[in-house]
C-alpha cells in the first residue's frame, strides 16, 4: 500500500486524470479478505393497512432477494470494482450456508475458504422493506467465538495464497469470526509475507494495533480514542481535536480514516495532522454497506499506488454511488467515474 513517488498529498494536487487511471489499475490487485459474512435477506413490499390483531403494520410482501453482506459485501465490492477477491470466512451447516456458496460463485469467488462449522448458524439478516422504508429487521446470528478447528482452517486458507496478495481486509461484525485466537496469528502471518493488512474495527480494537490500515466510524473512532467510553456522535462530547489527537497517541503507527457519513472522511497518517476530505451532499436512500464499500475502494485504491487523500476522494465518490441504492448495493469503477469529479470538487471545497 505505499503510493506513487507523484502520488496527491493535498487537496491543490488531485488530479482527475490520475484518479481515473487509479481506478483503472483496480483490476491489477489481489485481496484477500476475511471476517464475518453475512447473508442478507430481503422482503420487498407495500404496507397499506394495520392489522387487526395488533397495531403494526400489515406487508403485502411482492418480491423477495439475497445478497452478500458483511465481509461478503466488501468482497462484492472488491469484485464490482475490478479487483480480484478471496474470501475467508465462517458458515454453518445449514441452507444459508449453500446460499452465501452459490453467491461466491456468481462472483467468480472461489469457496474454499469458507469453513463450515457444524451447530453454528450462518448469519442471516432478514430486512422487511414497504414503501422504500425498512420497517423491520430479524436477525439470526451467534456472537460466540468460532470453534479452534475453525481457527486452524481459515489460517490454513489464508497461507494458501502465500505471495499473490497485495493486501488484506478484516471485517470485523462482531459475529464471531475475527476472535482473539485468529487474528494474532493472522496478522503476524500477513506480516511475515509483506501483506499491508487494512482492518474495519469494531468493538475489541486493541487486537488490531499495528495494522497499516484502520477504518473506523465515528462512534468506534471515539471508542480507540477513549478506550472504551461510550461512543459519541460526531461534534458532540468530545472535541474533534483532542479526538485525533488521542488516535494519533493510540494507534499512530497505522494509517486511519475514520468515516463520518455526510461529513466525508478524516484521514490521519503516522507524524501528520489530520486532514478533512469532504464528501458531496446529495440524497440518501440508504447508507447500509457505505463503509464496506469504502473500504474496498480505500485498499485498491492504495494498492494500485494511491496516497491515502487520493483513496479517500476515490471511497467518497464510491460511498456516493451506493447511498443513493437501496439494500446492501455496490459501486462498479464506471459508476465511481462518473461521481469522481463531485467527489474531487467536494474534496477541494468547491461548491
Amino acid at each position: 500500500m505505499k503510493p506513487e513517488k507523484d502520488a496527491a498529498r493535498s487537496v491543490d494536487q488531485l488530479d482527475a486524470d490520475r484518479l481515473q487511471k487509479l481506478l483503472e489499475a483496480f483490476d491489477r490487485v489481489q485481496v484477500l479478505v476475511v471476517g464475518d459474512v453475512v447473508l442478507d435477506e430481503y422482503l420487498w413490499g407495500r404496507a397499506e393497512r394495520i392489522s387487526p390483531e395488533a397495531p403494526v403494520p400489515v406487508v403485502q410482501v411482492d418480491a423477495e432477494s439475497t445478497v452478500l453482506g458483511g465481509a461478503g459485501n466488501v468482497a462484492r465490492n472488491v469484485i464490482a470494482l475490478g479487483g480480484r477477491c478471496a474470501l475467508v470466512s465462517v458458515v454453518g451447516d445449514d441452507a444459508d450456508a449453500a446460499a452465501v456458496r452459490g453467491a461466491l460463485a456468481n462472483l467468480g469467488i472461489a469457496g474454499d475458504g469458507i469453513v463450515c462449522e457444524a451447530g453454528r448458524p450462518t448469519t442471516r439478516k432478514t430486512r422487511v422493506v414497504a414503501g422504500g422504508q425498512q420497517v423491520v429487521r430479524f436477525d439470526r446470528e451467534t456472537r460466540a467465538p468460532v470453534a479452534k478447528a475453525s481457527v486452524a482452517a481459515m489460517l490454513d486458507a489464508t497461507r494458501a495464497w502465500g505471495q499473490r496478495l497485495d493486501a488484506a481486509i478484516l471485517v470485523d461484525y462482531a459475529k464471531g469470526v475475527l476472535c482473539e485466537g485468529l487474528v494474532a496469528p493472522l496478522l503476524a502471518s500477513l506480516g511475515e509475507r509483506g501483506v499491508p493488512v487494512a482492518v474495519d474495527p469494531k468493538e475489541d480494537v486493541a487486537r488490531y494495533r499495528g495494522a497499516s490500515l484502520l477504518k473506523p466510524n465515528w462512534a468506534e473512532a471515539c471508542r480507540m480514542a477513549s478506550r472504551g467510553a461510550v461512543p459519541v456522535e460526531a461534534g458532540s462530547e468530545m472535541p474533534e481535536a483532542a479526538l485525533f489527537e488521542a488516535l494519533a497517541r493510540n494507534f499512530g503507527e497505522s494509517r486511519l480514516v475514520v468515516t463520518r457519513g455526510r461529513a466525508g472522511m478524516t484521514i490521519l497518517e503516522p507524524g501528520e495532522a489530520a486532514v478533512v476530505v469532504p464528501t458531496a451532499v446529495r440524497e440518501v436512500f440508504d447508507v447500509q454497506g457505505a463503509g464496506d464499500t469504502a473500504m474496498a475502494t480505500l485498499v485498491l485504491a492504495a494498492s494500485a499506488g494511491a496516497s491515502l487523500l487520493e483513496a479517500a476522494v476515490l471511497a467518497n465518490a464510491a460511498a456516493g454511488v451506493v447511498i443513493g441504492k437501496m439494500g446492501t448495493a455496490t459501486a462498479t469503477r464506471g459508476e465511481v467515474g462518473i461521481e469522481l469529479p463531485r467527489a474531487i470538487a467536494s474534496a477541494r471545497g468547491e461548491k
